[in-house]
């Protein structure tokens, strides 16, 4: 606990099993719940997983990054959690900044706080691709402009969240891909959650998932689709229910199951 506050920690896993033991062996004796949700690897992420003591979820089939954020938080929210930071079990971001980013939460300063690859000036030595972190700048100048808000950068996978936020935000009505991610930023700033940010050092590498550049293109695509939405809702052209407080929010569904203990 971090001021009194459970924090868990959530890994929206696919064929991770090369990286996972090292994210989970890093995690910090503050967390008071890890849970991570197998979208239908292929490998032994889910068995291994479960040996390292990790809550785990299995999905009955691959329905997606966003899909899998939503089963991620629903459990942690079920699990007690007041604060749920988001880690990629690829240990391309060091998990050892938790407890920083849950303080940040914890503080009641924050309602969301980012792990910026881009503050300290760390994605390109980290590795990040040079087209990657060309199109990182320019989609952020272009977000910041037309959201309102002053961030280094929207697209980092290291974040984390009050559960008040996780409850009033209408995460149902996202995306099940990547670019689910990028709507649940947009949603806080409409609902006037306050966003902060933290340096985080990348490490780029062979094992560490990353989209190809056809799924980033389609990625950046849905960001700037994104901002239009965002737009055309907040001067009432083109309402949405992503947008809406009336729209779909974390709840039960069917299509996946916890791993039991074995014997």
């Amino acid at each position: 606990m971090i001021n009194g506050k459970r924090v868990a920690v959530v890994m929206p896993a696919y064929n991770a099993a090369k990286t996972l033991e090292m994210t989970v062996r890093e995690l910090s004796d503050l967390v008071d719940v890890k849970i991570l949700v197998d979208d239908s690897s292929k490998d032994q992420t889910a068995t291994l997983s479960k040996q390292l003591g990790v809550v785990t979820f299995i999905h009955d089939k691959n329905y997606g990054y966003g899909r899998n954020q939503q089963t991620c938080y629903r459990e942690a929210l079920a699990a007690g959690a007041d604060i749920v930071v988001m880690v990629h079990p690829d240990y391309q971001y060091t998990p050892s900044l938790v407890p920083a980013m849950a303080g940040m939460i914890a503080s009641g300063v924050y309602d969301m706080v980012l792990a910026s690859r881009i503050l300290g000036g760390g994605a390109l030595r980290g590795g990040m691709p040079v087209y990657k972190y060309v199109a990182n700048r320019f989609l952020t100048a272009f977000q910041n402009l037309f959201l309102g808000v002053k961030l280094s950068e929207y697209h980092t996978g290291f974040r984390a969240f009050s559960r008040e936020l996780l409850e009033a935000l209408p995460i149902l009505e996202n995306s099940d891909d990547f670019v689910f991610d990028n709507q649940m930023i947009a949603q806080a700033v409409m609902f006037g959650f306050k966003i902060g940010e933290i340096s985080c050092p990348t490490k780029y590498f062979e094992e560490a998932s990353s989209i190809n550049f056809k799924r980033s293109v389609e990625y950046g695509l849905g960001v700037i689709s994104t901002t239009a939405g965002f737009v055309g809702h907040k001067l009432g052209l083109h309402r949405q229910r992503r947008y809406e407080a009336s729209g779909r929010k974390v709840s039960e569904q069917p299509y996946y199951s916890e791993l039991p203990n074995h014997p």
